[in-house]
């Protein structure tokens, strides 16, 4: 028996590894469709998104032995360009004329022409927009699986819809917030908030003084949230006060389920946005 149970668990991995996809968040998504049944393999790191660094032998042999692998493109994944922009087993989701973009924005909060703004994961229609391609990939994949993995998809689709409804139920507008790097557009419209400004342009890039100085002269309330991708230093905080703080991981790397990490940096950063 206990043999048996071996093979059938080393069937069911050989079966995970058909499908790769490329990061956290996607694989997410990703997990959501395949729920009670075998899960794809994530190349990238949870908190390695792929805007820098490059992959391992291992992370290049999996690429290949995989039926198909799934990520954004190379205007979020620069690393994994070199192995997947023309790998005929790689499907880029930014290729496709769909999901709700918007370009990115400067630190004043201006559009930026002829840009895009890679994180769109973290609007509610797009989510469920990638659950459901991601559904017709794995059913591609493993057929044998097609009827689970979309009774899986529309159960994800009522759950972000409850989360959403459940955020504004309480919000009548959109309200200001800071980031120190632009990374929350796509969470806006459904959490019901509005950027003001951001510190950097990059989040490894220390704010100017001039950049500061502009938010302080430009803050639409008294009281600010500076929404943060790791703990802000005290002696900037201190500039820029009467400001409070949340940090939020914009690949959602400290999520193990994609709707409660969705729920969870909605709920904070409006927190924050009150003040608690």
């Amino acid at each position: 028996m206990t043999g048996a149970v071996l093979l059938g668990s080393l069937a069911l991995q050989a079966q995970a590894a058909t499908v790769s996809v490329s990061n956290h968040p996607m694989s997410l998504l990703s997990q959501a469709v395949t729920e009670g049944t075998p899960a794809a393999n994530q190349i990238l790191q949870a908190g390695d998104v792929g805007h820098h660094g490059s992959i391992s032998p291992s992370d290049k042999k999996a690429i290949k032995d995989s039926k198909y692998v799934v990520w954004f493109g190379d205007a979020l994944e620069n690393s994994l360009t070199g192995s997947l922009k023309t790998a005929p087993n790689a499907i880029a989701l930014f290729d496709f004329k769909a999901f709700n973009r918007h370009p990115l924005r400067d630190i004043t909060g201006a559009p930026i022409a002829g840009t895009l703004d890679p994180h769109i994961w973290l609007d509610p229609e797009n989510a469920k927009a990638i659950t459901r391609a991601l559904a017709v990939i794995h059913s591609n994949a493993n057929p044998e699986y097609k009827e689970t993995y979309q009774a899986n998809t529309e159960k994800f689709a009522q759950r972000m819809d409850a989360a959403v409804a459940q955020i504004q139920k309480t919000r009548q507008k959109a309200r200001p917030y800071w980031a120190y790097h632009d990374a929350y557009q796509y969470i806006e419209k459904a959490a019901q908030v509005k950027l003001a400004g951001s510190l950097s342009p990059d989040h490894h890039l220390s704010p100017k003084a001039s950049q500061l100085r502009w938010l302080n002269e430009h803050r639409p309330t008294k009281q600010m949230c500076l929404v943060n991708q790791s703990t802000a230093a005290k002696g900037l905080l201190a500039k820029l006060q009467p400001v409070s703080t949340t940090v939020q991981i914009e690949d959602m790397s400290d999520s193990q389920e994609f709707v409660e990490g969705w729920t969870n940096m909605a709920q904070q950063i409006n927190h924050c946005i009150d003040g608690k």
